[in-house]
């Protein structure tokens, strides 16, 4: 069995430590893990960039702490006219940074501008189904979907409101405007953005007047600046220092790494290959030695535990060296290289688990290439659908709480990071999408699931926890969705 070790230097600590310099009582610094691609909040699969585009735009949902699903720019739940349309009330009063009123034609303009096919948006995963939206008058819009969609008002949770008129402007990627609790103030590249509080917002002002997002990619450092008294909250804290930090936690929450393979690609075509990619992880050692427990070796799929569609039927893949050799060489592939695409410090220990994994499957007897790029090159190759790695990572959240998203992206043929050319996989993922009888779209996630299982279209590895660690001086209750509501803390002064 391989011995996996990984420690922290404590130097960088030490330096952060003496060169200290305390926040401003009513602002907050958060670490967040690299620097946003862009702050249209539309456009990429990124992270980062939610991060800080959560406190400036809204969506027509929210949740609450725990999930629950609420109005949120919608002044109630939405009502179901027929199978394909929705119609949402909205809040009335409500503009926009720049001066836009938030109206039906904002919502219009949001809709048809992030499913339109020439603006490619990367998270078309989460908003398969919407194929557009009318005006009923200015409060109220009805949202179209091209088959019916039992999980439309999850998916208006996600999709954030844009003005109808800036977001088409070139400034509007790096100075947003939304609706929300936080303005944009200031993007300093390299180092932070800087974002005040807005005094108009319709749910009342926020009490942090300001936050600055501080662009850390190495964990230690972004605890070494915690307890320098620099930052206020980071998230992936490392978790062998869950208990060394005073106000630290660990949360459950909806990740799930996972390796993506493209089963096109000459080596990872073979299943038997595929298979063998598998069984060569020990995940219950990386689950212990990177994350101390606090994670759980994923059950041989992609959905969530937590979400609807899981199948509980389906364990993990066993470790089995021998057998993950015996495989490779069955298939001719002994030597073969495989690329494996990564990034570091957007995911808790993201560098380690990839190199990690490719440790493993040296093991079994493959050459791995592993290529740990910039987060948005990776991005770049995670979202191109010509010419994909054989192998790249990526941890997965499942805000809908549903197993459409992460199917939709990991395994439908041409949708999304899709691992598969396979057209009938395809088709029983757009069926069960539109299913609205319970019990059938649960037998038809059981045999989606499945089927991915037993012909290794990917690698799932661990259902990860959600680490924090915040500074004396702010309180606050992590949600279940792993966002970062600054209107959501508060700050002892």
């Amino acid at each position: 069995m391989m011995k996996l070790k990984f420690t922290l230097s404590m130097a960088m600590i030490s330096a952060a430590i003496a060169a200290a310099q305390p926040s401003n009582a009513a602002d907050i610094t958060i670490a967040i893990g690299s620097e946003p691609s862009t702050l249209d909040p539309q456009q990429r699969d990124d992270g980062a960039e939610r991060a800080v585009t959560d406190n400036i735009f809204e969506t027509l949902l929210a949740r609450e702490p725990d999930g629950t699903l609420v109005p949120g720019l919608a002044a109630e739940m939405p009502r179901q006219i027929d199978e394909l349309t929705w119609e949402f009330k909205l809040r009335s009063g409500v503009t926009f940074h720049n001066g836009e009123p938030f109206d039906a034609d904002a919502v219009v303009a949001s809709v048809n501008r992030i499913i339109d096919p020439e603006y490619n948006s990367e998270q078309m995963a989460y908003l398969a189904t919407i194929a557009g939206a009318e005006k009923v008058d200015d409060l109220t819009v009805r949202i179209k979907t091209g088959n019916p969609d039992p999980v439309l008002p999850a998916r208006m949770y996600w999709m954030k409101m844009v003005p109808a008129e800036y977001a088409f402007d070139p400034a509007f990627s790096e100075s947003p405007a939304g609706t929300g609790p936080y303005k944009m103030a200031a993007w300093n590249r390299g180092e932070d953005i800087e974002l005040t509080a807005n005094p108009d917002y319709w749910g009342g002002a926020p009490e942090i007047e300001g936050v600055s997002y501080r662009f850390i990619a190495e964990g230690g450092s972004r605890l070494a600046g915690l307890m320098a008294g620099e930052l206020d909250l980071i998230r992936n804290l490392y978790p062998e220092f869950l208990g060394a930090v005073p106000n630290s936690m660990a949360v459950p929450g909806l990740e799930t790494s996972v390796i993506v393979l493209s089963t096109e690609n000459p080596v990872v075509e073979d299943p038997k290959v595929r298979e063998a990619l598998n069984l060569a992880i020990d995940r219950p050692a990386l689950a212990e030695a990177l994350f101390a427990g606090l994670a759980q070796p994923a059950p041989g799929q992609l959905v969530n535990p937590k979400s609807f569609g899981f199948n509980p039927a389906i364990e993990a893949y066993p470790y089995d060296p021998e057998a993950a050799k015996a495989l490779i060489e069955e298939a001719g592939a002994t030597g073969q290289t495989v690329t494996l695409v990564g990034e570091a410090g957007r995911w808790l220990k993201d560098r380690e688990l990839i190199e990690a994994v490719g440790a493993y499957w040296t093991e079994a007897g493959l050459n791995v290439d592993i290529r740990i790029e910039e987060f948005g090159e990776y991005l770049n190759q995670l979202f191109d659908k010509e010419l994909r790695p054989d192998a790249i990572f990526v941890v997965n959240s499942d805000e809908l709480l549903d197993a459409d998203r992460p199917l939709t992206a990991a395994m439908e043929y041409g949708a999304s990071y899709a691992s598969n050319a396979d057209e009938e996989m395809a088709a029983m993922i757009k069926a069960a999408r539109s299913e609205t009888d319970v019990e059938a779209r649960t037998k038809l996630y059981a045999e989606i699931t499945q089927k991915g299982h037993d012909l290794s279209y990917l690698v799932p590895l661990l259902n990860q926890e959600d680490i924090y660690a915040m500074s004396d001086r702010l309180s606050w209750t992590p949600r279940i969705d792993a966002k970062l509501l600054v209107k959501e803390m508060s700050v002892a002064e």
